[in-house]
């Protein structure tokens, strides 16, 4: 018979498990300091099978094929009914979603990624370099990470490489590894087509720097300076017709899109714009790597 002593040990082991356990569980989502991360913009048609389903600012993405459909990026947890309602505004059903992936791991565009994969079934394809964070709901983020999910940690059905073709249908979308940002920040490279034309279209995880502490003083991510000097590099090699981006703000999509407009992928050729903003952002990073 176990004695007194024992059984308070073993509820006590007992008691820090269970609390442990459900920590291991907790997601607090950021608070959204940005209103136009939650604000409703109408989905509508970009160039042939590629829509625009996100909100005003969290860029989201459905491809749409006979065998089921594509979606990049969630926004936030509560986009879920609104990237819900836009997918079936456009004519399309939302259970048709075969597919999941995101630009990068943080909270703004994998918010609501767990529950479209539980409603859905669709299968979670995340960079190599992001799938313990994706997997973890941000807690091992080598900039935001901590004790708390910053969203609900999601099972991944395959871990992506540069390079790798992700297929549905008739679509075949290459994923380019582009770091920095988090450490398996990624774009997609595919083409569409409508009755005029075909398009080379990216999808572009701009690299933004998110830290405030200089490169040299994160050792949670040792090749953060050369992940970024690649991914610049690499990126203003890149050919397409059109290009997008993780935050609608970064292609200006209100500038070249108001609601209601007719479909005009002309709008989103703009290497002009890309390029300006990778300088900018190359820039950016030339400062901070030489800050002192």
């Amino acid at each position: 018979m176990l004695t007194l002593t024992l059984k308070r040990a073993l509820l006590f082991v007992s008691l820090l498990l269970v609390n442990f356990l459900a920590s291991a569980q907790e997601v607090i989502e950021p608070a959204n300091t940005h209103p136009e991360w939650s604000r409703p913009y109408p989905p509508f048609k970009i160039a042939g099978n590629l829509y625009y389903v996100g909100t005003y600012d969290l860029a989201c993405y459905l491809i749409v094929t006979p065998k089921g459909n594509i979606l990049i990026n969630t926004g936030l947890a509560a986009s879920l009914s609104t990237i819900k309602a836009s997918i079936e505004t456009l004519g399309f059903k939302f259970s048709a979603t075969k597919i999941l992936l995101t630009t990068q791991a943080h909270h703004d565009h994998m918010g609501a990624m767990a529950a479209i994969k539980k409603l859905t079934g669709a299968k979670m394809m995340v960079d190599e370099g992001d799938s313990s964070v994706v997997a973890d709901g941000g807690r091992s983020d080598y900039a935001f990470g901590g004790n708390i999910s910053k969203y609900a940690p999601v099972k991944i059905d395959r871990i992506l490489h540069n390079g790798d073709t992700i297929k549905l249908g008739s679509m075949k979308l290459v994923m380019l590894h582009h770091p920095g940002h988090t450490k398996g920040s990624c774009s997609f490279l595919f083409d569409v087509k409508d009755k005029e034309r075909s398009y080379r279209v990216l999808v572009a995880n701009m690299p933004t720097i998110v830290t405030d502490k200089k490169f040299s003083g994160i050792p949670a991510y040792p090749g953060i300076a050369s992940d970024y000097e690649y991914t610049i590099a690499a990126m203003k090699k890149l050919r397409f017709d059109i290009w997008l981006a993780s935050h609608a703000s970064q292609f200006e999509l209100q500038r070249k899109h108001k609601p209601g407009d007719a479909c005009n992928p002309a709008a989103f050729m703009d290497r002009k714009g890309y390029d300006a903003q990778m300088n900018d952002l190359q820039v950016q990073f030339l400062k901070k790597l030489n800050s002192k």
